[in-house]
């Protein structure tokens, strides 16, 4: 049977342990019954399987002309963005023939050796740089990046890719992160899957633990309520 991206993902993400329900408290303060944890990629397969999905929405959104043909580099914020830009440049390449390069940012600018505040693929000119990270709360990241980025060259950001939109609208406004971060900056954030693809797609998948689906009526139930009162 054919599954979608979304549905593939979200597979993962549960067989990853990266998707877990109950209660958390996010850095907004928000109290969720899910989360979302990048740090449970914390293996080859799993980190290569990630990139694999991230090649794979980029070369989609290529083939439906909202990215460009064209990316010099594929740029991942520090710290959690360092390995997504690497294993996504890994990926372009192999599953799809595409070489891109790979640049990330250091916390604090060095001045010995190499010197200077970016690793990897020099910025120049010019240059399409793709930004990747995992999931957007409030676009904080976004704006930290764009003028570090801007500083070292004038490079076009053509977009933002997620692994997750949470579909949140943000403290000052009724529309999302990710809907603020493209009326600001002008490129397109897009996620290989949002929160509700991923809840949808949870239940239909068997909870491998017990009977039942992966998303049982309370969890359904519990996501919705916070969703009417945060989602946009």
């Amino acid at each position: 049977m054919f599954e979608t991206l979304d549905h593939r993902f979200t597979r993962f993400l549960l067989e990853s342990g990266a998707l877990k329900f109950g209660e958390f408290t996010l850095k907004s303060g928000r109290k969720s019954p899910y989360f979302i944890n990048a740090g449970a990629f914390d293996d080859g397969r799993r980190i290569a399987t990630l990139g694999a999905f991230y090649a794979e929405k980029i070369q989609t959104e290529i083939d439906n002309e909202r990215l460009p043909v064209r990316i010099d580099t594929i740029f991942g914020p520090a710290y959690k963005g360092i390995p997504l830009a690497v294993t996504t440049a890994i990926a372009m390449q192999l599953n799809y023939g595409v070489t891109c390069g790979y640049t990330f940012d250091r916390k604090e600018r060095k001045d010995h050796g190499d010197g200077g505040l970016m690793v990897g693929k020099p910025l120049e000119d010019g240059a399409n740089v793709l930004l990747v990270d995992d999931v957007m709360t409030a676009g904080t990241a976004v704006r930290e990046v764009v003028p570090k980025l801007k500083a070292q060259a004038d490079v076009n950001i053509v977009g933002l890719v997620l692994s997750v939109d949470r579909m949140e609208k943000t403290k000052d406004a009724d529309v999302s992160a990710v809907q603020a971060v493209q009326e600001e900056f002008g490129f397109p954030v897009l996620a290989i899957a949002n929160v509700r693809q991923i809840f949808d797609a949870g239940r239909q998948l068997a909870d491998p633990a017990g009977d039942g689906m992966v998303v049982d009526d309370a969890i359904a139930r519990a996501a919705e309520e916070y969703l009417d009162q945060y989602g946009a």
